[in-house]
């Protein structure tokens, strides 16, 4: 793949990458900065990606880490209803209670929710991407389901 070939598919690869991002991140302003970080890393270790046809999976999945470095380098720690007032303060507070819902559920299940039911990838190819088995795949979002429908319920 050429620098030109991947700075296309970033492009459209746009909403993706903000979707990964603000899932494990909170703040736009770290989303912006861990995207921009696995933007620079893909286009500096673009000779190890071995087949093309894996490319957006290839820069998700340095996405990802480049997000867990972030949490890591950051150490943040903080009580959901810190995150809660927080997130009220910072923007607008108009979600749906599912978008809430899928906000609470941890980050390694909110990783699966995010690529498998708003990006739209498949069980294998979610499995792929997180480098994780495919029953470990079903396992977390059958979880998020169940999570989700009791919270929603109540």
């Amino acid at each position: 793949m050429k620098k030109e070939q991947l700075g296309q598919l970033i492009v459209a690869s746009e909403d993706t990458l903000y979707h990964v991002a603000k899932t494990l991140l909170v703040s736009d302003a770290d989303c912006a900065d861990a995207i921009q970080e696995a933007i620079v890393k893909a286009f500096t270790k673009l000779h190890t990606l071995r087949q093309d046809s894996y490319a957006k999976t290839w820069l998700i999945r340095i996405l990802i880490n480049e997000c867990y470095t972030f949490i890591r380098r950051a150490k943040r720690v903080a009580s959901l209803e810190e995150w809660q007032c927080e997130e009220i303060a910072g923007e607008q507070a108009d979600y749906s209670d599912l978008y809430e819902a899928v906000s609470r559920l941890p980050a390694d299940t909110r990783i699966c929710v995010t690529l498998y039911y708003l990006e739209g990838y498949s069980v294998k190819e979610t499995a792929h991407i997180l480098e994780i088995t495919e029953s470990a795949v079903k396992n977390r979002l059958a979880r998020a389901r169940k999570q989700m429908r009791d919270e929603l319920e109540q």
